[in-house]
């Protein structure tokens, strides 16, 4: 399970990194541990709080169409910019376009970094 979440951190410090640099509404300041903190805490927020709220959320979710999924996906970008203070996401647009980079920049990260650990 740790090697899962370090895999998943990695992924996550890349994809905040593009998501930064491809957008002026998201920041992490001029420090690189900024960038790795928000990387743990978006790391940790999407393997805890994610899945309480999506199980939540089902009716919403059904409903939606999935689109609700995506707000989810932004509450958790918004709930690591409240938890770490240098960095910052602007607007909800930001936030959106945050999302999108992230969840392709993690899609494709995850099938470069290692495999997970099979279940015995």
């Amino acid at each position: 399970m740790l090697r899962n979440l370090i895999i998943r951190w990695v992924s996550n410090v890349v994809a905040l990194f593009v998501a930064a640099w491809a957008l002026s509404g998201i920041d992490y300041g001029d420090s690189w541990w900024t960038l790795f903190i928000a990387a743990a805490v978006f790391t940790v927020v999407n393997w805890a709080v994610k899945p309480i709220l999506a199980f939540l959320s089902i009716p919403f979710i059904v409903v939606t169409l999935g689109l609700f999924y995506f707000l989810i996906n932004v509450l958790m970008l918004y709930l690591t910019d409240w938890i770490v203070p240098d960095f910052e996401i602007d607007t909800f647009w930001w936030a959106c376009l945050g999302a999108i980079i992230v969840s392709i920049v993690n899609a494709v990260m995850l099938r470069l970094l290692p495999e997970r650990e099979a279940r015995a």
